[in-house]
């Protein structure tokens, strides 16, 4: 089966990050599916932002009835300080706009900065049944519940909160639309606990361990390179519907420091009965392996087109994209026939 495409964040290449515009775009450019990072105010209510931290993608910080909220903060183990969606409410968090993550990479999408507001978890549920229709195709979810260990810490509580979510949305009917992720198995197993259907995806990192684990374990906790043995992996395979990593670990390095191909990641996922996704597909040189740059210029698009064909051969499940028109060009428009990137001349 050809690889889902899944808008990272929406259409993150064009537009500011979770925004209704960059949603709507992601479908109209062939996605399958977008990925709303959820994470809650303080009045639980879902919202959809990458952290709980907001400094970088919102106006708040040109807000000066907002000013004495700036404070500091450890999340899972990170020292942060800025503006944190737990210290808003709903009604507050509404009145600030979204700006893009990456000005400097991305001057298009800054170019809408202080246009579009935050949204709900259930704002997106209802933009993409409202999308399906004129499309007449499925759309699907892929939810990534965000530092769920912290937010139970201080009485937010995210499984509950989603469960209760999705199922007042209608988007708990087992028909495969929902996807839920997160770098946290006890939050996904919460979510199956709690009634609700759907793949149940882990996030594995480069490196480093599951919050969840280190907040129980400290060093003792399972790193996620141990995760990714054939006996872990197997053992995942009664536990989860699939792993999603970066895509670090399904490019192959050589001892040149060149890309030369693929690991074997993906055939001893699904050798485990694991269905497994990559993240992020992006084609600016500062994103690419240096193996596909071009140029010196960080924002300047490399050999994207040789990276993503690569990832997508090895038979991968899905991808993340912040420009998902260019990775449905690689998976559907690429003529037949032609040399994979990689083969000699």
């Amino acid at each position: 089966m050809p690889p889902l495409v899944i808008a990272h964040r929406g259409a993150s290449g064009y537009r500011p990050e979770h925004t209704e515009a960059a949603y709507r775009l992601a479908f109209a450019l062939g996605a399958d599916a977008v990925e709303p990072d959820i994470v809650a105010t303080k009045d639980g209510v879902l919202v959809v932002r990458h952290e709980n931290e907001i400094s970088g993608t919102t106006d708040v910080a040109a807000h000066a009835e907002f000013a004495g909220r700036r404070t500091e903060k450890v999340i899972d183990g990170v020292a942060l300080t800025g503006w944190f969606t737990e210290d808003f409410t709903w009604a507050e968090l509404r009145t600030l706009r979204a700006r893009e993550r990456l000005p400097a990479l991305r001057g298009l999408s800054a170019s809408f900065d202080g246009v579009f507001p935050i949204l709900r978890l259930r704002d997106v549920l209802r933009l993409v049944d409202r999308a399906e229709a004129p499309l007449d195709r499925e759309l699907g979810v892929v939810a990534e519940i965000k530092h769920a260990s912290y937010f139970e810490s201080i009485g937010l509580p995210l499984d509950e909160l989603f469960a209760a979510e999705v199922n007042e949305a209608g988007w708990n009917t087992g028909e495969g639309r929902l996807t839920i992720e997160s770098f946290e198995r006890t939050v996904l197993a919460q979510v199956q606990a709690r009634g609700v259907f759907g793949r149940r995806v882990f996030l594995l990192e480069a490196s480093g361990a599951p919050a969840d684990l280190v907040a129980r374990f400290g060093d003792r906790a399972t790193t996620y390179a141990e995760y990714l043995t054939d006996l872990a992996l197997y053992q995942l395979g009664h536990q989860v519907d699939g792993i999603s990593v970066p895509k670090s670990l399904i490019l192959h390095t050589g001892a040149d420091g060149n890309v030369d191909g693929a690991s074997d990641l993906v055939d001893a996922a699904h050798a485990a009965g694991l269905a497994i996704y990559t993240w992020t597909l992006r084609p600016e040189n500062r994103f690419l392996a240096p193996s596909f740059r071009v140029g010196t210029r960080k924002a300047d698009f490399g050999n994207w087109q040789a990276e993503f064909r690569t990832i997508m051969d090895t038979g991968i499940d899905g991808v993340f994209a912040d420009q998902p028109d260019l990775a449905v060009f690689v998976r559907d428009g690429l003529p037949a026939g032609l040399p994979h990137p990689l083969s000699p001349a």
